[in-house]
């Protein structure tokens, strides 16, 4: 994806000065084995190369194959990573990336969706984990009711990143991508965006702010009213989908766009998932249907005589099909994450076996 990517890295660490500061403040870290399940592209390399530099040793797994870039992945291999990665790897390959990670014998876990978690505790497995990091609403739900083995912090839930990232990056890169893509506005078209947590709200008026006509499709009853106090239209699903012309999904739940409503659609729309999960969509049920490529990323099914365009193969779209946040913008959020890294390999490991929320004394303190 990278035309040059020594000038892009350069370019990359240059605009993302919190980050470097919060690197240059970790304490040596030669006794630490850092496990990181996670998008893995061009922003991620500054903080990934400042670990290696302060001596600990890293293994990479990826939290989606579809957000892998190649060249980041064999530039910190270069620096000496070890990684089990790459861009649309198998799904069979990338489960085995979570049992050689943890083969690995980590110390320390930095995660986006809870994977390696998810294993150690449904195998049962003996680790020297001391502590780990979740970054998602989707890992900390999984870890909803779980006795961890090892205490484990959540950023996920810091006003820094449901703030910033969820609620305003994620949807403006997600137009911003869907204008690169497509070559096409939201002007005339009636957007319907399922899911009215951060990320669906940051969605829904970055979609209104390019034009589009907004309706929300939420479940739960509370953001359903609270979407209708900010002014949104919203309608059950089913209703919705009838005359929307682009559905974005942002619940990070599986199959919230069903076989029975992708047949009630239109000919022309087009769907696109910014949630954590690859499963918000159907896809199988589009892919029995024959399909055509028109564009890259852009996947044309003839359902039934009419056309439906799926983004992304159903994958999050604004990071597989484009760069996800700006770098500034996701300097912050890398800069909490390293506070937590430095966290969880001092004091936090000293904690109490349970899931909390990363201190704000930790990362106050990178703003």
């Amino acid at each position: 994806m990278y035309q040059n990517f020594s000038a892009e890295l350069e370019w990359a660490t240059l605009n993302m000065p919190r980050t470097r500061r919060a690197i240059e403040s970790l304490p040596d870290l030669s006794h630490v084995r850092l496990a990181c399940n996670m998008h893995l592209d061009l922003k991620m390399t500054p903080i990934i190369k400042g670990l290696l530099d302060k001596g600990a040793k890293v293994f990479l797994t990826t939290c989606n194959p579809t957000t892998v870039q190649d060249d980041v992945v064999a530039y910190l291999v270069q620096q000496g990573a070890e990684a089990k990665a790459w861009r649309n790897m198998s799904h069979a390959d990338w489960q085995q990336s979570f049992e050689d990670a943890i083969a690995w014998d980590p110390t320390h876990l930095c995660e986006m969706g809870a994977d390696l978690t998810t294993v150690i505790h449904q195998k049962n497995l003996q680790t020297n984990v001391k502590a780990g990091l979740e970054a998602t609403g989707s890992g900390v739900n999984r870890l909803n009711g779980l006795k961890p083995h090892y205490p484990i912090f959540n950023w996920d839930d810091l006003p820094v990143k449901e703030g910033l990232h969820n609620r305003h990056m994620v949807g403006l890169t997600a137009w911003h991508t869907f204008f690169q893509t497509t070559h096409l506005t939201l002007h005339e078209k009636k957007v319907v965006v399922i899911g009215y947590g951060l990320v669906g709200q940051g969605v829904a008026h970055s979609a209104k702010a390019y034009g589009g006509q907004v309706i929300i499709a939420e479940l739960d009853k509370a953001r359903a009213l609270q979407a209708q106090y900010d002014g949104w239209q919203v309608l059950p699903l089913s209703e919705a989908v009838k005359d929307a012309d682009v559905i974005a999904t942002a619940t990070g739940a599986k199959n919230v766009v069903s076989a029975e409503m992708l047949k009630q659609a239109k000919s022309g729309l087009f769907i696109l998932n910014v949630g954590h999960v690859a499963e918000e969509i159907d896809v199988a049920f589009l892919k029995q249907y024959a399909m055509t490529e028109p564009m890259p990323y852009i996947n044309a099914y003839d359902v039934d005589g009419k056309t439906i365009y799926l983004l992304a193969d159903g994958s999050m779209f604004n990071l597989t099909a484009g760069y996800g946040d700006s770098l500034n913008a996701f300097d912050v959020t890398l800069a909490v994450m390293t506070s937590g890294i430095g966290h969880i390999v001092g004091e936090g490991e000293k904690a109490e076996k349970e899931v909390y929320l990363l201190p704000q004394a930790i990362w106050g303190k990178v703003l």
